[in-house]
């Protein structure tokens, strides 16, 4: 019986890492059903975006408020959650703080986690405010109803009640310091903690004992909890920004990728000892399909796109097509693609990996042809995003299936498409009589 904890929090650990790992594995496998694509490139430039955009947080403080609560929340998560470390050992070994020994070093350590677990609970309550009563617009858009919304607040109870955890472990365990409980060394500092403790006075050393461990032990499974809930919750941009940053576009914004299959028909075209009737060879392989309708159309740094969206909603709040009414939100692009490569995974989990057609896809079933249209390709979503997410990119593959697979390009670009190829411009007229002002 005195291993029995130790027993029941390995057992723990191992189910809560275990069931993490399965995740990530099918997170994994669902990225890799996007094409390939080399992104090989410039890897001082891309280490260099990493650590200013995902580790820096650099386009977040373009905003200011949301920004630096948002650092503070990020940082106070992540350095409160060192103390996990101390935790795990002394779950396992038995102990209790094992690191005290490092003296003042401990002290200054256990003091600095509580004065940012205080300043995650305030960011956290400001978020939820900004969320729930002041209303924000870019958070009460149509894409964020329901499970959404659900989402962004249970994020915000969850670090709400695990700060408040630790904070009541610290505040437990200090009274039990200066009561000289058996195996409560006398160490740490509690500068937040200590105004807590008026609360157990006159509770003997038994109920504070239930107290700590009730504390102690709800607050490392809430973490492992946690963690297992990133998989189906936004936050998972905690794990993925920063290989999101590291493979992001370097090119110019302006600039689009080139179909290797259009270049080399191009090629073709200006050979002039080429022969334009010339049938494929027979082993040539079959013309791969122009642009996007699905998913596995897309490429994997894409995909990856989709699972690392914050739902912030900076793109669709910058997206002029947005602001003037029009249907088209880049959020809803992001969230529109991870919900059906989800519905994909999920369907290749029921048949033994392998993906039975369903008769749905990306476009029309998720994303219409409305929205696709309403983009105007100017890049402020993709300048807007603080983890160097894509939308365009996407919506671009898409228009190009319509387009190149479908021609289903609108009248007004199938008009401005005929007038460039018989007149050599966008307008309709021919170059003779596109000279006639000059008469005038």
């Amino acid at each position: 019986m005195e291993y029995l904890p130790n027993v029941l929090f390995v057992i723990a650990l191992v189910i809560g890492i275990g069931f993490f790992t399965k995740n990530i594995k099918k997170l994994s496998r669902n990225i890799k059903l996007g094409k390939d694509v080399d992104v090989s490139d410039n890897k001082p430039k891309r280490w260099k975006n990493m650590a200013r955009i995902a580790l820096g947080q650099t386009k977040m403080v373009v905003r200011p408020v949301a920004g630096l609560l948002h650092i503070l929340v990020y940082v106070g998560f992540i350095i409160i959650n060192i103390e996990v470390l101390e935790i795990i050992i002394d779950g396992i070994l038995g102990t209790h703080r094992i690191f005290a020994p490092l003296g003042a070093l401990y002290d200054f350590l256990i003091g600095s986690f509580e004065i940012l677990a205080l300043l995650v609970i305030v960011a956290v309550v400001i978020f939820w405010i900004r969320r729930n009563i002041i209303k924000l617009q870019r958070f009460i858009k149509p894409e964020m109803k329901g499970w959404p919304k659900k989402d962004g607040n249970m994020i915000l109870y969850i670090e709400f009640v695990l700060m408040l955890l630790f904070l009541t472990m610290n505040a437990a365990d200090f009274q039990l310091q200066q009561l000289n409980a058996p195996h409560y060394t006398k160490a740490g500092a509690f500068p937040i903690s200590q105004f807590l403790m008026p609360i157990f006075d006159g509770m003997s050393i038994s109920s504070l004992l239930v107290v700590e461990r009730t504390a102690w032990w709800l607050h490392i499974l809430g973490i492992l909890a946690f963690l297992n809930y990133l998989y189906y919750s936004k936050h998972l941009h905690i794990l993925l920004a920063f290989p999101n940053t590291y493979y992001g576009k370097l090119k110019p914004q302006g600039e689009f990728n080139n179909l290797e299959a259009v270049t080399n028909e191009v090629k073709l075209m200006m050979d002039p000892s080429a022969d334009p009737y010339a049938a494929p060879a027979e082993d040539a392989p079959e013309p791969e399909k122009f642009g996007a309708s699905d998913v596995m159309d897309l490429n994997w740094v894409q995909l990856l796109n989709a699972y690392t969206c914050t739902e912030c909603g900076r793109c669709t709040s910058e997206c002029p097509a947005n602001q003037t009414g029009k249907k088209l939100s880049p959020r809803k692009i992001m969230m529109d693609t991870r919900d059906r490569l989800e519905e994909v995974g999920k369907n290749m989990d029921a048949n033994k990996g392998v993906f039975v057609p369903d008769g749905k896809q990306l476009l029309n079933d998720y994303i219409s042809t409305e929205e696709l249209w309403a983009c105007t390709t100017c890049n402020a979503c993709v300048q807007a995003c603080p983890v160097s997410i894509d939308p365009l990119s996407i919506i671009v593959e898409m228009r190009r299936y319509l387009v190149m697979e479908q021609s289903a390009a609108p009248t007004e670009l199938n008009n401005m498409m005929s007038n460039i190829e018989n007149n050599g411009a966008p307008w309709p007229y021919n170059q003779m009589d596109r000279l006639n002002w000059v008469n005038e």
